[in-house]
C-alpha cells in the first residue's frame, strides 16, 4: 500500500492566494496583550498556497467520488439508508431555528421548545412510552443512555447484583460494545433453527443477576420475534427489564409498538426511521423513551409545559445527569419532526408497509441465485449467505467490491455473525421497483462471473478510484494525516 498523500498540498505554489480576509474586528492592540505568549503560534501553519479556482476544482472533484443516498441505491442492511426529503433541510434551515443560540433564555426560545415538546408527544404515540429524552446524538449513544437509566433504576432499588445483560445472537451490532461500556457483562442468547430467539435458552439464562434483555425486533435477520410476549413475561418475572433497540422500528410503525410488546426502555434511530441524514458517530439522533417507573432516572433537563409556556424541567430527582451538551442535536430533531408531521400516522404506517414489500420482493428475486439461510417472509431486510460462492473462490467481500465496479453501493457484509459470509440487504421504503430489478440483475451477473472466473472477481474492484487495499495493514497502521516526504 503506497503512502497516502493529500493532492492539495502537492498542488501548492509559493505566492498563490485563494482567500481574502474580512476587516479586523478585534481591538488594535499588540498581540501580546490579546494572547499570552504560550498561546501564540511560533511557526507558520504550513498550509498550501493555491488560487480560488484550484481549490474549488479540487474539492468539487473529490465530491464526485462520494457515494450517498442522493446519488444511488444504498442497500446497507441494518442502517436504513433511506432518502432524506429536502423539505426536512428547508425546515431546519429556517432562521428562527438555524440562528438560535443554545444559551438563549427560555422566553426567547418558546418556538424551539414547543417543537421539542410536540416531537416527544409524537414519539410517545409511536412507541407507547411515557416520556422521552431527546439528548442522545446517535443510536449507540441512545443505547448507552438507556442502559444507564436501567442501571440507575436497579441501584435505586438496592438491587446491586444485577450485572448481566442478555443479548441474542441476532441483535444489532452495537449492543455488546454498549453493554460493556455501561459496565455490564454480556450474556449471549442463541437463536433457534427459524432464526428467532430460543425461548428456552433465554429462560435458562435468566436469574437474579439479570439486569435486562437487550432486543432488536425485528432482528438483524429481518425477522419479527413471534414469542415476544412470553419473552417479556419471563424477563419481568426474573426482575429484569426489557430494552428495545429501535434500529429496525421502520418495519413496524403503525402496526405494533415496543411499549405494547412489554419493553421498558426504547431508543429510536431517527436518522433511520424518521429520515434524517445518517451520521457517522454523532450527527444523528437517538431519543430514549421509558415507561413511567423509569422517568425519574432520565437525563436532565426534560422539556415540559405549564400554563401554555414551555420550559426545561430539571426536577428529575434521580437523574443520570446530562448525556449531551445543551439539549442534543436540535437541527436533527427539527428534520425528524418535519418528516413525522408531513407523513402523519397513515404515512408512517405506509412507509413500514413499503419497506417490508420492497424487502420481500428483492428477496424473492435474489434467493433464486443466492443461498437464503432463513427462507421465510422477512420484514425490512434479509440476509443472504455467499458461502457457496466462497467455496468457488469469491465470497461476500468480493461480491461487495464487484458491486462497486458496477455502480452500486454494496450491502452490509459479514454481519450478522450468525450467518456465514453474510450479505445483509435492506432496500428501504423509498426505492422504486425498477431500482430493485436493476440491483438484482447485477447480483445475478456477479454470480455468473464467479461461476466463470472466480479469481478475477476476487481481485476486484477494477473501475473504482481506489483499488483493493491491504485491509489488515490499513486497520492496524492507518495514515490519518498528510506528511511531507523528506
Amino acid at each position: 500500500m503506497r503512502k497516502s498523500k493529500a493532492l492539495i498540498f502537492e498542488m501548492g505554489r509559493t505566492g498563490r492566494q485563494g482567500y481574502s480576509l474580512p476587516s479586523n474586528d478585534v481591538p488594535d492592540k499588540p498581540l501580546g496583550e490579546l494572547l499570552p505568549d504560550k498561546m501564540q503560534r511560533s511557526c507558520d501553519l504550513g498550509l498550501p498556497e493555491l488560487s480560488e479556482v484550484e481549490i474549488i476544482r479540487h474539492f468539487t472533484e473529490l465530491s464526485t467520488r462520494n457515494f450517498g443516498v442522493d446519488t444511488g441505491f444504498y442497500p446497507l442492511g441494518s442502517c436504513t439508508m433511506k432518502y432524506n426529503p429536502k423539505v426536512n433541510e428547508e425546515a431546519a434551515a429556517l432562521p428562527g431555528f438555524a440562528f438560535m443560540h443554545p444559551c438563549q433564555p427560555q422566553q426567547a426560545s418558546q418556538g424551539a421548545l414547543e417543537l421539542l415538546y410536540n416531537f416527544e408527544q409524537g414519539l410517545k404515540e409511536l412507541t407507547a412510552m411515557d416520556r422521552f429524552t431527546l439528548q442522545p446524538a446517535a443510536g449507540a449513544h441512545g443505547e448507552l443512555t438507556g442502559l444507564m437509566v436501567i442501571q440507575a433504576y436497579h441501584r435505586h432499588r438496592g438491587d446491586h447484583k444485577r450485572n448481566k445483560v442478555l443479548i441474542p445472537l441476532s441483535a444489532h451490532g452495537t449492543n455488546p460494545a454498549t453493554v460493556s461500556m455501561a459496565g455490564y457483562e454480556v450474556v449471549q442468547v442463541p437463536c433457534d433453527d427459524r432464526g428467532l430467539v430460543d425461548l428456552n435458552a433465554l429462560k435458562e439464562a435468566l436469574d437474579d443477576t439479570t439486569a435486562a434483555l437487550m432486543l432488536t425486533n425485528p432482528s438483524t435477520l429481518g425477522l419479527f420475534e413471534e414469542e415476544i410476549i412470553p419473552m417479556a413475561r419471563a424477563v419481568h418475572e426474573a426482575g429484569g427489564l426489557l430494552y428495545y433497540d429501535g434500529a429496525n422500528m421502520n418495519a413496524i410503525m403503525g402496526y405494533t409498538r415496543p411499549g405494547d410488546m412489554g419493553f421498558d426502555v426504547v431508543h429510536l434511530n431517527i436518522h433511520k426511521t424518521l429520515s434524517t441524514p445518517h451520521g457517522g458517530g454523532g450527527p444523528g439522533g437517538g431519543p430514549v423513551g421509558v415507561k413511567e417507573r423509569l422517568i425519574p432516572f432520565l437525563p436532565v433537563p426534560l422539556v415540559d409545559k405549564k400554563n401554555e409556556e414551555f420550559y426545561f424541567d430539571y426536577d428529575v430527582p434521580d437523574s443520570i445527569g446530562k448525556v449531551h451538551a445543551f439539549y442534543g442535536n436540535f437541527g436533527v430533531a427539527v428534520k425528524a419532526y418535519t418528516y413525522m408531521r408531513m407523513m402523519g400516522a397513515e404515512g408512517l404506517k405506509q412507509a413500514s408497509t413499503d419497506a417490508v414489500i420492497n424487502a420481500n420482493y428483492l428477496m424473492s428475486l435474489l434467493k433464486k441465485t443466492f443461498y437464503l439461510p432463513y427462507d421465510r417472509i422477512c420484514k425490512h431486510e434479509f440476509v443472504l449467505s455467499a458461502r457457496p460462492e466462497k467455496k468457488k473462490g469469491a465470497g461476500a467481500g468480493d461480491i461487495a467490491k464487484a458491486l462497486l465496479d458496477r455502480g452500486f453501493h454494496p450491502p452490509t457484509v459479514y454481519f450478522p455473525l450468525i450467518v456465514e459470509e453474510a450479505l445483509m440487504i435492506e432496500p428501504t421504503d423509498t426505492e422504486a421497483k425498477e431500482t430493485l430489478d436493476a440491483f438484482a440483475a447485477v447480483m445475478e451477473m456477479i454470480a455468473k462471473d464467479i461461476d466463470e472466473d472466480a479469481e478475477k472477481v476476487a481481485h476486484g474492484p477494477y473501475n473504482t478510484v481506489v483499488g483493493r487495499l491491504d485491509e489488515v495493514r490499513a486497520a492496524r497502521s492507518p495514515i490519518l494525516r498528510w506528511e511531507k516526504e523528506s
